[in-house]
């Protein structure tokens, strides 16, 4: 059997660990082994963060109801009851951007969610 050499392949695979590694710090971007093994561990990092950011999307709306809530002498467990009472359909995240950009529609639908 003939020997193969990996020439092409090998470089084509270290030069695409290299590509990914760009930015990091001293031989974490430089250095094959180093690499390899920071983009292997900053590729785990991105795929669980891909899920943790829509935990933390959702903690940072729920504050922010929360607290223009608050303002209008209710908590958001009240005011997310009674929204539902009222059969108000209206996202953490929608409800959120009016209570930071439109405050006075966020006061309406407190008003109107509080009447049913």
């Amino acid at each position: 059997m003939a020997r193969v050499k990996r020439g092409n392949v090998a470089r084509k695979r270290r030069n695409k660990v290299l590509k990914l590694a760009k930015g990091f710090r001293g031989s974490h971007s430089k250095l094959f082994r180093t690499a390899n093994q920071q983009v292997m561990k900053a590729l785990r990092y991105a795929y669980r963060d891909r899920r943790n950011r829509k935990r933390d999307f959702r903690r940072l709306w729920i504050t922010r109801i929360n607290a223009a809530a608050r303002m209008h002498g209710l908590s958001y467990s009240q005011l997310t009851g009674q929204l539902k009472k009222a059969n108000i359909d209206l996202n953490r995240k929608m409800l959120a951007q009016m209570a930071v950009l439109d405050p006075d529609g966020f006061a309406k639908v407190v008003e109107v969610a509080s009447q049913a």
